[in-house]
């Protein structure tokens, strides 16, 4: 996979491994893992696994998280995208779903909602998907309302992983081409 998109404040592109140790420090601070089940990363091994993951993410299914840069400085704050999940959630299977994650020195900075836009833009324009789920912490008020601002549409809560109530989110093709915000 061959992927760089740049807007106005950001550069997304395919993790790599020059990445890794910002986003073990990201991923190591407990506060960015409070809606995630309070267990951030103990060792760079760990993201190494995850990076792999992707890795073979982009391979097989031609999508996967990537890499989000702050353009102004080129440093990565976090990661963003889209995900095939072939694995159960909420009772489905083989959808795709937008994410981000940031490093908390770049949280409320409209970041993930510039990159979520993009990553919804990616999934309807270049791969004609027909709709994108998004997922969140019932809890994490501020993910759910990058989410919103980006069109997507509460469906139910569900329990993620037999432990957390996350909310459930959904936004079709058609309804986002009826968006004034792209």
């Amino acid at each position: 996979m061959k992927f760089n998109i740049e807007t106005e404040r950001l550069i997304l592109r395919e993790l790599q491994v020059g990445d890794l140790q910002a986003w073990f420090e990201m991923d190591s601070n407990p506060e960015v893992h409070k809606y995630l089940g309070n267990q951030p990363v103990k060792s760079i091994a760990q993201i190494e696994k995850a990076f792999q993951s992707i890795q073979q993410q982009y391979a097989e299914n031609g999508i996967g998280r990537w890499a989000t840069i702050e353009k102004k400085t080129g440093e990565f704050i976090g990661w963003s995208g889209l995900k095939f999940r072939t694995d159960e959630e909420n009772n489905h299977i083989n959808f795709y779903d937008v994410g981000y994650r940031l490093d908390k020195k770049y949280w409320g900075k409209g970041y993930a909602t510039e990159s979520c836009k993009v990553a919804l833009e990616y999934g309807f324009k270049t791969m004609q998907l027909k709709e994108i789920i998004g997922t969140c912490h019932e809890e994490n008020k501020a993910s759910r309302r990058v989410l919103e601002k980006c069109g997507l549409k509460f469906v139910e809560q569900f329990i993620y992983k037999n432990e957390l109530t996350c909310d459930w989110l959904k936004i079709t093709k058609e309804e986002w081409e009826k968006l004034d915000v792209y």
